[in-house]
């Protein structure tokens, strides 16, 4: 790897995108981290500098407003950087009956989980395709991509576009210098429960017992990532709880996240 390329991860002030951030700069990786808190990346720039001597440059964006994203890809190609990683993080949940929850916000939800997300895949393809090296898209999906959850309906089927449209891509993208990869983790200690307000008490308590720690994510899938694997369930029990959708009625799944993410407490 040389010292002159670049990494964009979005939603990277905290969570995953954070972790994720930290190890390729550990790799030599110069970054563009976009994220809302201006706060937080200028902090993370001002470490990642320091300890890695590498080159950060910080976009305070709003990925779930499309003209801020576009905004953002006008800049990625006015810089004309030598970007060979793209991590597509950004993203977020809404908890609760779905007509209890305000269409905007499902709206701006999609925005940012698919659209945007496909934007930044669509431009960046076609820079890298223009390049002779080896180059990467990691798709942070969900181990929601593989089933229904009521409770977070629209964020499940958010992920499920996610994770299809990473496996489409990377069959088109096959014998390419491109790759793709979806990387689906489970439960993870990033804020994801309090931004998605899930007060149910079942799911808070099975959150408390059984969430990875973002670093531990991150590390799997930038693994995954560089190993230009199409797809990976991240964590031992994640992945039994994926074939347990395959193997089990779709409708008892259905009714056990109900119970989890809409129990009355």
């Amino acid at each position: 790897m040389n010292s002159h390329n670049y990494a964009i991860i979005t939603g990277a002030s905290k969570g995953i995108g954070k972790e994720i951030a930290t190890i390729l700069a550990a790799k030599g990786y110069n970054l563009i981290l976009i994220a809302r808190s201006k706060s937080s990346l200028e902090e993370m720039s001002i470490y990642l500098n320091a300890t890695y001597n590498i080159s950060v440059e910080i976009l305070v964006k709003d990925l779930s407003n499309l003209e801020q994203v576009q905004t953002t890809i006008d800049w990625i190609n006015q810089k004309k950087y030598n970007i060979t990683i793209l991590v597509n993080n950004a993203g977020y949940g809404l908890s609760g009956y779905f007509d209890d929850t305000k269409l905007t916000d499902n709206l701006n939800m999609m925005h940012l989980n698919m659209d945007q997300l496909v934007i930044f895949t669509y431009h960046l393809i076609s820079i890298f395709k223009k390049q002779s090296e080896q180059t990467y898209i990691l798709n942070i999906a969900s181990t929601t991509s593989y089933q229904a959850v009521p409770g977070l309906s629209t964020y499940a089927a958010t992920k499920a576009f996610v994770l299809n449209f990473s496996r489409g891509l990377a069959a088109e993208l096959k014998n390419t210098n491109i790759s793709i990869t979806a990387a689906s983790p489970g439960g993870t200690n990033t804020g994801f429960s309090e931004r998605a307000n899930i007060n149910s008490s079942v799911a808070i308590n099975l959150a408390k017992k059984l969430n990875m720690e973002a670093i531990d994510v991150a590390r799997i899938a930038v693994q995954s990532m560089f190993a230009q694997k199409k797809e990976i369930v991240i964590g031992k029990l994640n992945k039994l709880g994926v074939f347990l959708t395959w193997l089990l009625p779709k409708s008892f799944i259905e009714n056990s996240a109900k119970k989890i993410y809409l129990s009355k407490d």
